[in-house]
């Protein structure tokens, strides 16, 4: 098969995979959209909404459309890292032995992911970025395709270990899920009130979503693009030339090198999804706000005037 062919039959797939995850998941069509462009790109997302909006059933619909195989890691204050690497245990010949631990899966729901110390949310910087991971000096690659995604509650934050920045780096998009609309909300509860359960279909095999991620990598870029999206991001620098007056004066630090990579293979997914052969500019505009909106940190002043990061970004589109 031609790679156009291949872009073509891909179109074709994601299509039929939003409507199968959209007989389970009710509105939140953005959330889908950031999340299996994720995917297509190899990358880690963060989900942030309140309780109830369906983070968890997502994660869940998206590893069953894909036909993956899926674990559920509930990060909790006593986690540790050996729960979620796994660990070493004498056998009946006093012979140490490897017990895998749950991030040997393709999909990796990390539930609550702020609730668990620094040192255990380390433990999956390695497995991110590397994927492997390094256990009593032994290393083990892990199985391909390897996605981790998130999920954070933004308004309770009394027993919370924030993320450091180094963590939150490692994802490829910050996605919010909002509250659905009122007939979305109508028949959310029409179809879990009931007793018809929907059923979806697993699309592809693990194989055709690592030949997938290859595809979106080999799609062709013009200089002008690649230009574009490193000046946005060198834009949200506040001690760069580049940028502008708002970023000055509301930003402590803006976003590194590792946001230039990804909005560059977010804008080739998304290009790729809507049957476009080679992204332009409002492809990387389309996916800059996930990609940009959790490696920006504001300041005091930012905080005090009701400045938001939604609005920083917004002004620098």
């Amino acid at each position: 098969m031609s790679d156009v062919e291949a872009v073509k039959d891909l179109v074709l797939k994601y299509d039929t995979l939003k409507t199968e995850i959209g007989k389970v998941i009710i509105g939140q069509h953005e959330a889908i959209n950031f999340t299996l462009l994720s995917i297509l790109c190899g990358g880690h997302s963060l989900l942030i909404g309140v309780p109830g909006l369906a983070k968890t059933l997502l994660v869940n619909s998206v590893s069953d459309a894909l036909g993956l195989r899926f674990k559920r890691i509930q990060f909790t204050p006593d986690l540790m890292p050996s729960d979620i690497l796994g660990s070493e245990i004498l056998d009946k010949k006093r012979h140490f032995k490897f017990i895998k631990g749950p991030i040997f899966s393709n999909i990796i729901l990390a539930d609550e992911i702020n609730r668990t110390p620094p040192k255990t949310q380390a433990a999956l910087l390695e497995a991110m970025q590397e994927r492997s991971v390094t256990v009593s000096g032994n290393h083990y690659k892990l199985d391909l395709p390897f996605f981790v995604l998130a999920t954070q509650n933004p308004i309770e934050q009394e027993g919370t270990y924030p993320l450091p920045e180094a963590q939150l780096d490692r994802f490829m998009f910050s996605i919010n899920l909002e509250y659905p609309s009122f007939s979305e909300e109508v028949e959310v509860v029409k179809s879990t009130t009931g007793n018809d359960a929907q059923i979806i279909n697993s699309l592809f095999s693990p194989e055709e979503i690592v030949a997938a991620q290859k595809l979106i990598r080999k799609i062709p870029i013009t200089d002008n693009v690649i230009e574009y999206a490193v000046g946005l991001v060198r834009k949200t620098r506040p001690k760069s030339k580049q940028a502008t007056e708002l970023v000055r004066s509301y930003l402590d630090w803006g976003a590194g090198p590792r946001a230039s990579q990804n909005l560059i293979l977010a804008a080739k997914a998304h290009a790729v999804v809507n049957g476009k052969f080679s992204p332009d500019i409002e492809d990387v505009k389309a996916v800059a706000k996930p990609i940009l909106s959790h490696r920006i940190v504001k300041n005091y002043k930012a905080e005090a005037e009701g400045i938001t990061i939604s609005n920083i970004i917004k002004s620098l589109l």
